[in-house]
């Protein structure tokens, strides 16, 4: 999944974010950001009737690099140069990187 220069407004923190009236103003930004997904790792189906949910996935390594700044300003945070690599330990499969598809809420069934 790739995006270039997506604009974005930057509130400086969460509640500034979540005011009626930010103070100081949001800060038009943009960002963009290149993920890659290798999914070649363990498949797994997970159905939890507790919280409703379900979905199939496979486990796989995970690269993502990130850049996002102020237009107009100076301030640029980026992931590092290579990217952030996960080359996934995949252990049973928990806590390691995937993708696939998940229903849940009244989709639950």
């Amino acid at each position: 999944m790739r995006a270039k220069r997506v604009p974005v407004s930057d509130y400086h923190d969460f509640f500034n974010a979540i005011s009626e009236d930010p103070h100081p103003p949001p800060i038009p930004s943009h960002v963009s950001f290149d993920v890659r997904w290798t999914g070649d790792g363990t498949r797994r189906k997970i159905r939890d009737q507790t919280f409703g949910f379900t979905g199939h996935y496979v486990t796989g390594a995970t690269m993502i690099s990130f850049i996002a700044s102020n237009d107009g300003g100076g301030v640029i945070y980026t992931s590092d140069p290579e990217g952030q690599y996960n080359p996934t330990v995949d252990v049973g499969g928990a806590g390691s990187p995937a993708v696939g598809h998940e229903r849940n809420g009244v989709f639950f069934h």
